[in-house]
């Protein structure tokens, strides 16, 4: 509709930026890699300093106790499947589902195969990364050791506890302020694991406990925090964007209640059908339905729905961002449709 949602969080923050750089740094050479794929509260693309931080979870897939019900199989009873189609990918090189004859099932998009599933499994265990994409975005897997450079995996791994302590203070750097489970869901950590991270971090000192109004639970602020005196923002976010991703902080910090509607048939649609929220210096204050009409070099903002009490200068200050997102998509004109 747009472009793809994993280009959208650096566009927000750094404008116009050359796509092929995040390409590279994701896909490219061994030599050039700055970033793997994993799972954090999603699929992410992630700092390969991250890595030794989520091998607690690659070694909980490995036993069989982490990754979806429909994989964990694999771990267990169904493992030499899954041998079997390792042992293919290291004597034949990167493979995609689709290299397999089973392959990725064809009654749906989400409804995989045996192979799929095993793959992901492996995936999820760290025996296998991605190592590019396909021109239809389909993931290609290869051995971790030929993608990810000996520098990163050659790092010691820390007691699981340590890991949990580290991804938790990173989150909390990433929040400003947080709950615990606003902490915890950046990285999908287990609610138990999360508590006693929160809870030593905070024994020293680099959380501090702070009280919100009209927050029912304690939340939390890193020691480092930044406390600038004014914010001068403005931004459009993915539907995935970090800040926007756990809906129900959203709703608590912005006043701001927000579902992606592509599932939603068209009549019962309230905003649009891939709607972007509109950051406007400390506030969300619009949300505009986009598409990107690339046969006509346009980019549609098909209805630009206002948040109560947006500034005046709302419409002016989008309107600048959506210019400013067409230059970068290469689009020839911004259409504005209805401002409501």
């Amino acid at each position: 509709m747009l472009v793809r949602a994993h280009y959208l969080p650096a566009f927000s923050r750094l404008g116009n930026y050359d796509r092929s750089l995040l390409d590279t740094a994701a896909w490219g050479r061994k030599s050039e890699r700055r970033l793997f794929e994993y799972w954090a509260h999603e699929a992410s693309l992630l700092p390969l300093a991250l890595h030794p931080l989520l091998r607690w979870r690659m070694a909980r897939a490995e036993s069989g106790t982490a990754g979806w019900k429909s994989m964990r199989a694999f771990a267990g009873e169904r493992r030499p499947e899954a041998e079997a189609i390792l042992a293919r990918i290291r004597a034949e090189g990167p493979l995609a589902a689709s290299d397999f004859e089973e392959g990725k099932s064809s009654t749906g998009w989400w409804a995989w195969g045996a192979t799929k599933h095993a793959l992901e499994w492996l995936f999820w265990a760290g025996h296998i990364t991605t190592a590019t994409r396909r021109r239809s975005f389909e993931r290609v897997y290869d051995l971790t050791e030929r993608v990810i450079p000996h520098r990163i995996l050659s790092l010691p791994t820390p007691p699981e506890a340590d890991a949990h302590r580290a991804l938790i203070e990173l989150a909390a750097r990433a929040h400003g302020i947080g709950t615990t489970t606003d902490l915890r869901d950046y990285f999908r950590q287990k609610p138990e694991d999360a508590s006693r991270a929160v809870a030593e971090l905070a024994e020293q000192g680099v959380l501090i406990p702070v009280a919100v109004k009209g927050w029912t639970y304690k939340a939390w602020l890193h020691r480092d925090a930044r406390r600038p005196r004014r914010l001068e923002a403005a931004a459009l976010l993915a539907p995935f964007d970090p800040l926007v991703w756990e809906r129900d902080r959203t709703e608590r910090l912005f006043d701001f209640r927000y579902r992606i509607e592509i599932y939603t048939p068209a009549e019962k649609r309230i905003h649009g059908y891939y709607v972007l929220p509109f950051l406007l210096d400390d506030r969300l204050v619009a949300r505009v339905d986009l598409k990107a009409d690339r046969q006509t070099s346009r980019l549609l903002a098909h209805r630009v729905t206002l948040e109560p009490g947006a500034p005046a200068e709302t419409v002016e200050r989008l309107t600048l961002e959506l210019r400013r997102m067409a230059d970068w998509l290469a689009l020839d004109q911004v259409v504005l449709g209805p401002v409501a």
